[in-house]
């Protein structure tokens, strides 16, 4: 299973960025989408999963949910927009990776790229940064990989651009 995985896009997405999404088998967005519209984009190039975020309103508040659990090749992964900082998750987060013992957390909301192993909690933490203009963030990223054999082979980061540019 090949997965493009994409957060924080604040109702922009790059068409340049839509090229990158044709050779995966699903799209995973982390949230704050911004708008339906962004959703529909990911949705005709591929399946797209997706969790609503703290900037997103509407239709995509009522439509997505807070978090998804899902099992791909015996690999759990949770995936929540706004986690806390790696360590020190908020508790809504702590109880869902109690509840659910992901082997991959995915998170958003923070802008900042970032994967690394939690051993503590015995899980991969992937953050894709932030893929839209809105924010902090200096370059625009995501992240793409497999699920193969119960774990995460083949990531690749992909740099997106300057922020607003």
């Amino acid at each position: 299973m090949r997965i493009a995985l994409l957060s924080d896009t604040h109702g922009f997405i790059d068409p340049h960025t839509l090229n990158y999404l044709h050779d995966v088998d699903e799209i995973w967005h982390a949230g704050d989408i911004g708008n339906k519209e962004i959703l529909d984009q990911l949705n005709q190039i591929k399946p797209t999963k997706a969790v609503f975020g703290n900037i997103d309103s509407g239709e995509l508040l009522y439509n997505l949910p807070e978090y998804i659990f899902m099992e791909i090749n015996s690999c759990k992964i949770l995936m929540i927009h706004i986690a806390g900082k790696m360590g020190t998750y908020n508790k809504k987060t702590n109880q869902l990776i109690t509840q659910y013992k992901p082997d991959i957390l995915i998170c958003g909301h923070s802008h900042i790229l970032k994967v690394a192993f939690d051993a503590a909690k015995n899980l991969l933490y992937m953050n894709p940064g932030a893929a839209g203009n809105h924010g902090f963030h200096q370059e625009k990223t995501m992240l793409k990989f497999e699920i193969n054999n119960k774990k995460p082979e083949n990531l690749f980061l992909i740099k997106l651009g300057t922020r607003g540019k």
